[in-house]
């Protein structure tokens, strides 16, 4: 018989464990089913853990810079205190105990197994069965893409949680992928050393985002050392003598000792069950509406939603459930316009809403103002690693910002002033009228807004 409950969520990363504990701390009867760890790839295997890598690859690029401004310095990097600090501070040696304790705590019945739709609010994991009379939440998340690279398939490849569990790194390495997550890992594990080349099949790295932060991202890695093979796809891959070879789509090689495979992520919902609640189990993701709703009892939020592979989007996408499964009179309604991203990189990447060329794709009337941060009176000031810029994109006609990059060695916090002009869509001119902090890099925007 059927435990008789008020909403199963399915899948506790960051939003389903945010939704999940909010339900239950207000009275509902919530179960939440997960059959890796709680918290999901955020806390585990990434934004935490490759952070920490990459503050330990920055802490050596800084002392880098001491030279010719503020005497002599030299570094030796040791990659045992990364990899202790991330077994134990972040991850608990991948043990989700604390999680789960949490979870427990805010009233949650928490179910380690996975979860399969059987109808109209029924889920089953295991031998035990749920009906959900307020409805069911759906937070799988998504997986690592594999390409079908011919040979590749059967061999020691590595994915991203493969790079946060090294206790030892390789000499070489190859990367497949050059967006952001492949970008981050390649840049930490430079800076201790390992010689990477990072392979991609489109014109130019972190394609999706401007091409000025793909030029900035570029000569950031080769000053780190890192080699590219941009407009080649991998052809084939082979493995032997514990070493990979890759061959290229123009009939050239390249070899390493390890090959990361960072070509994106997928969702992974053909057997949830989603056929049983009229949803189509082979699409590319499932599709909400305005409310995070799928479907008549079914609300989807996170990456399996496809609005965006972001912890930021799956918290806030968790907010909307919440009130909604809840009916709050002032529940939001969703809306990705102002949707920001970090690379993080050195330096650090950011970018809200819209590029230039995705502006124009829609038709606006567009334009752009540019402003580069060694420019500004603080990156003057910073000098060594002070590369970067600020970029905006108006809609001429609303006379609003639609997008904006900033990139330097602030660069995501920078975006916080950005992300709210775009979201709230604040005039322009109002923009123009504010008083930025002098001398900070934020204050640069100025410099753009006078570009516009």
């Amino acid at each position: 018989m059927a435990e008789q409950v008020d909403v199963v969520v399915i899948g506790l990363g960051v939003g389903g464990e945010e939704a999940s504990g909010r339900l239950a701390q207000v009275g509902l009867n919530v179960v939440g089913i997960e059959p890796r760890l709680v918290g999901g790839e955020c806390p585990y295997y990434g934004c935490i853990p490759s952070k920490m890598m990459i503050r330990a690859g920055d802490l050596i690029a800084e002392t880098r810079r001491v030279d010719g401004m503020a005497g002599t310095a030299t570094v030796t990097p040791d990659w045992a205190p990364v990899a202790k600090r991330i077994r134990d501070e972040a991850t608990d040696n991948w043990n989700d105990k604390v999680a789960v304790d949490r979870l427990v705590g805010k009233g949650v019945t928490f179910v380690r197994g996975k979860g399969t739709i059987t109808g109209p609010g029924r889920v089953v994991s295991g031998d035990r069965e749920f009906e959900a009379s307020r409805g069911i939440i759906v937070a799988t998340g998504t997986v690592p893409v594999v390409p079908p690279v011919e040979g590749l398939a059967g061999t020691p490849f590595w994915t991203n949680q493969d790079v946060i569990r090294l206790e030892t790194l390789p000499a070489t390495l190859l990367v497949l992928g050059g967006g952001a997550i492949g970008l981050e890992l390649t840049q930490a594990l430079a800076r201790f050393g390992v010689q990477i080349t990072v392979i991609e099949g489109s014109d130019r790295v972190l394609a999706m985002e401007e091409p000025e932060s793909s030029e900035l991202a570029r000569f950031a890695l080769e000053r780190d050392g890192v080699a590219f093979r941009t407009g080649q796809h991998a052809k084939s891959v082979s493995y032997g003598d514990d070493a990979f070879t890759v061959t290229l789509a123009d009939g050239s090689t390249v070899s390493g000792e390890k090959l990361l495979v960072a070509t994106g992520r997928r969702v992974d919902i053909g057997d949830l069950g989603l056929d049983q609640v009229g949803l189509d189990p082979a699409a590319r993701r499932i599709e909400v509406d305005e409310h995070v709703r799928a479907g008549d009892g079914v609300w989807a939020i996170g990456d399996v939603t496809g609005v965006g592979v972001f912890t930021h989007n799956a918290m806030y996408q968790a907010n909307v459930a919440v009130l909604d499964i809840l009916g709050a009179q002032d529940a939001p309604k969703a809306s990705y316009h102002a949707m920001p991203r970090v690379t993080f990189l050195d330096p650090e990447i950011g970018a809200v809403g819209l590029t230039e060329q995705q502006a124009r794709d829609q038709g606006l009337d567009v334009r752009t103002g540019l402003t580069q941060v060694p420019a500004s009176t603080r990156g003057w000031i910073h000098k060594a690693g002070n590369e970067g810029f600020i970029k905006l994109i108006m809609d001429n006609e609303k006379g609003i910002l639609v997008g904006a990059t900033s990139a330097g060695p602030t660069g995501g916090e920078v975006l916080g002033t950005l992300a709210l002009a775009v979201h709230a869509r604040v005039p322009v001119h109002c923009l123009r009228q504010m008083i930025y902090a002098y001398p900070t890099i934020h204050r640069a925007i100025e410099s753009a807004l006078a570009d516009l």
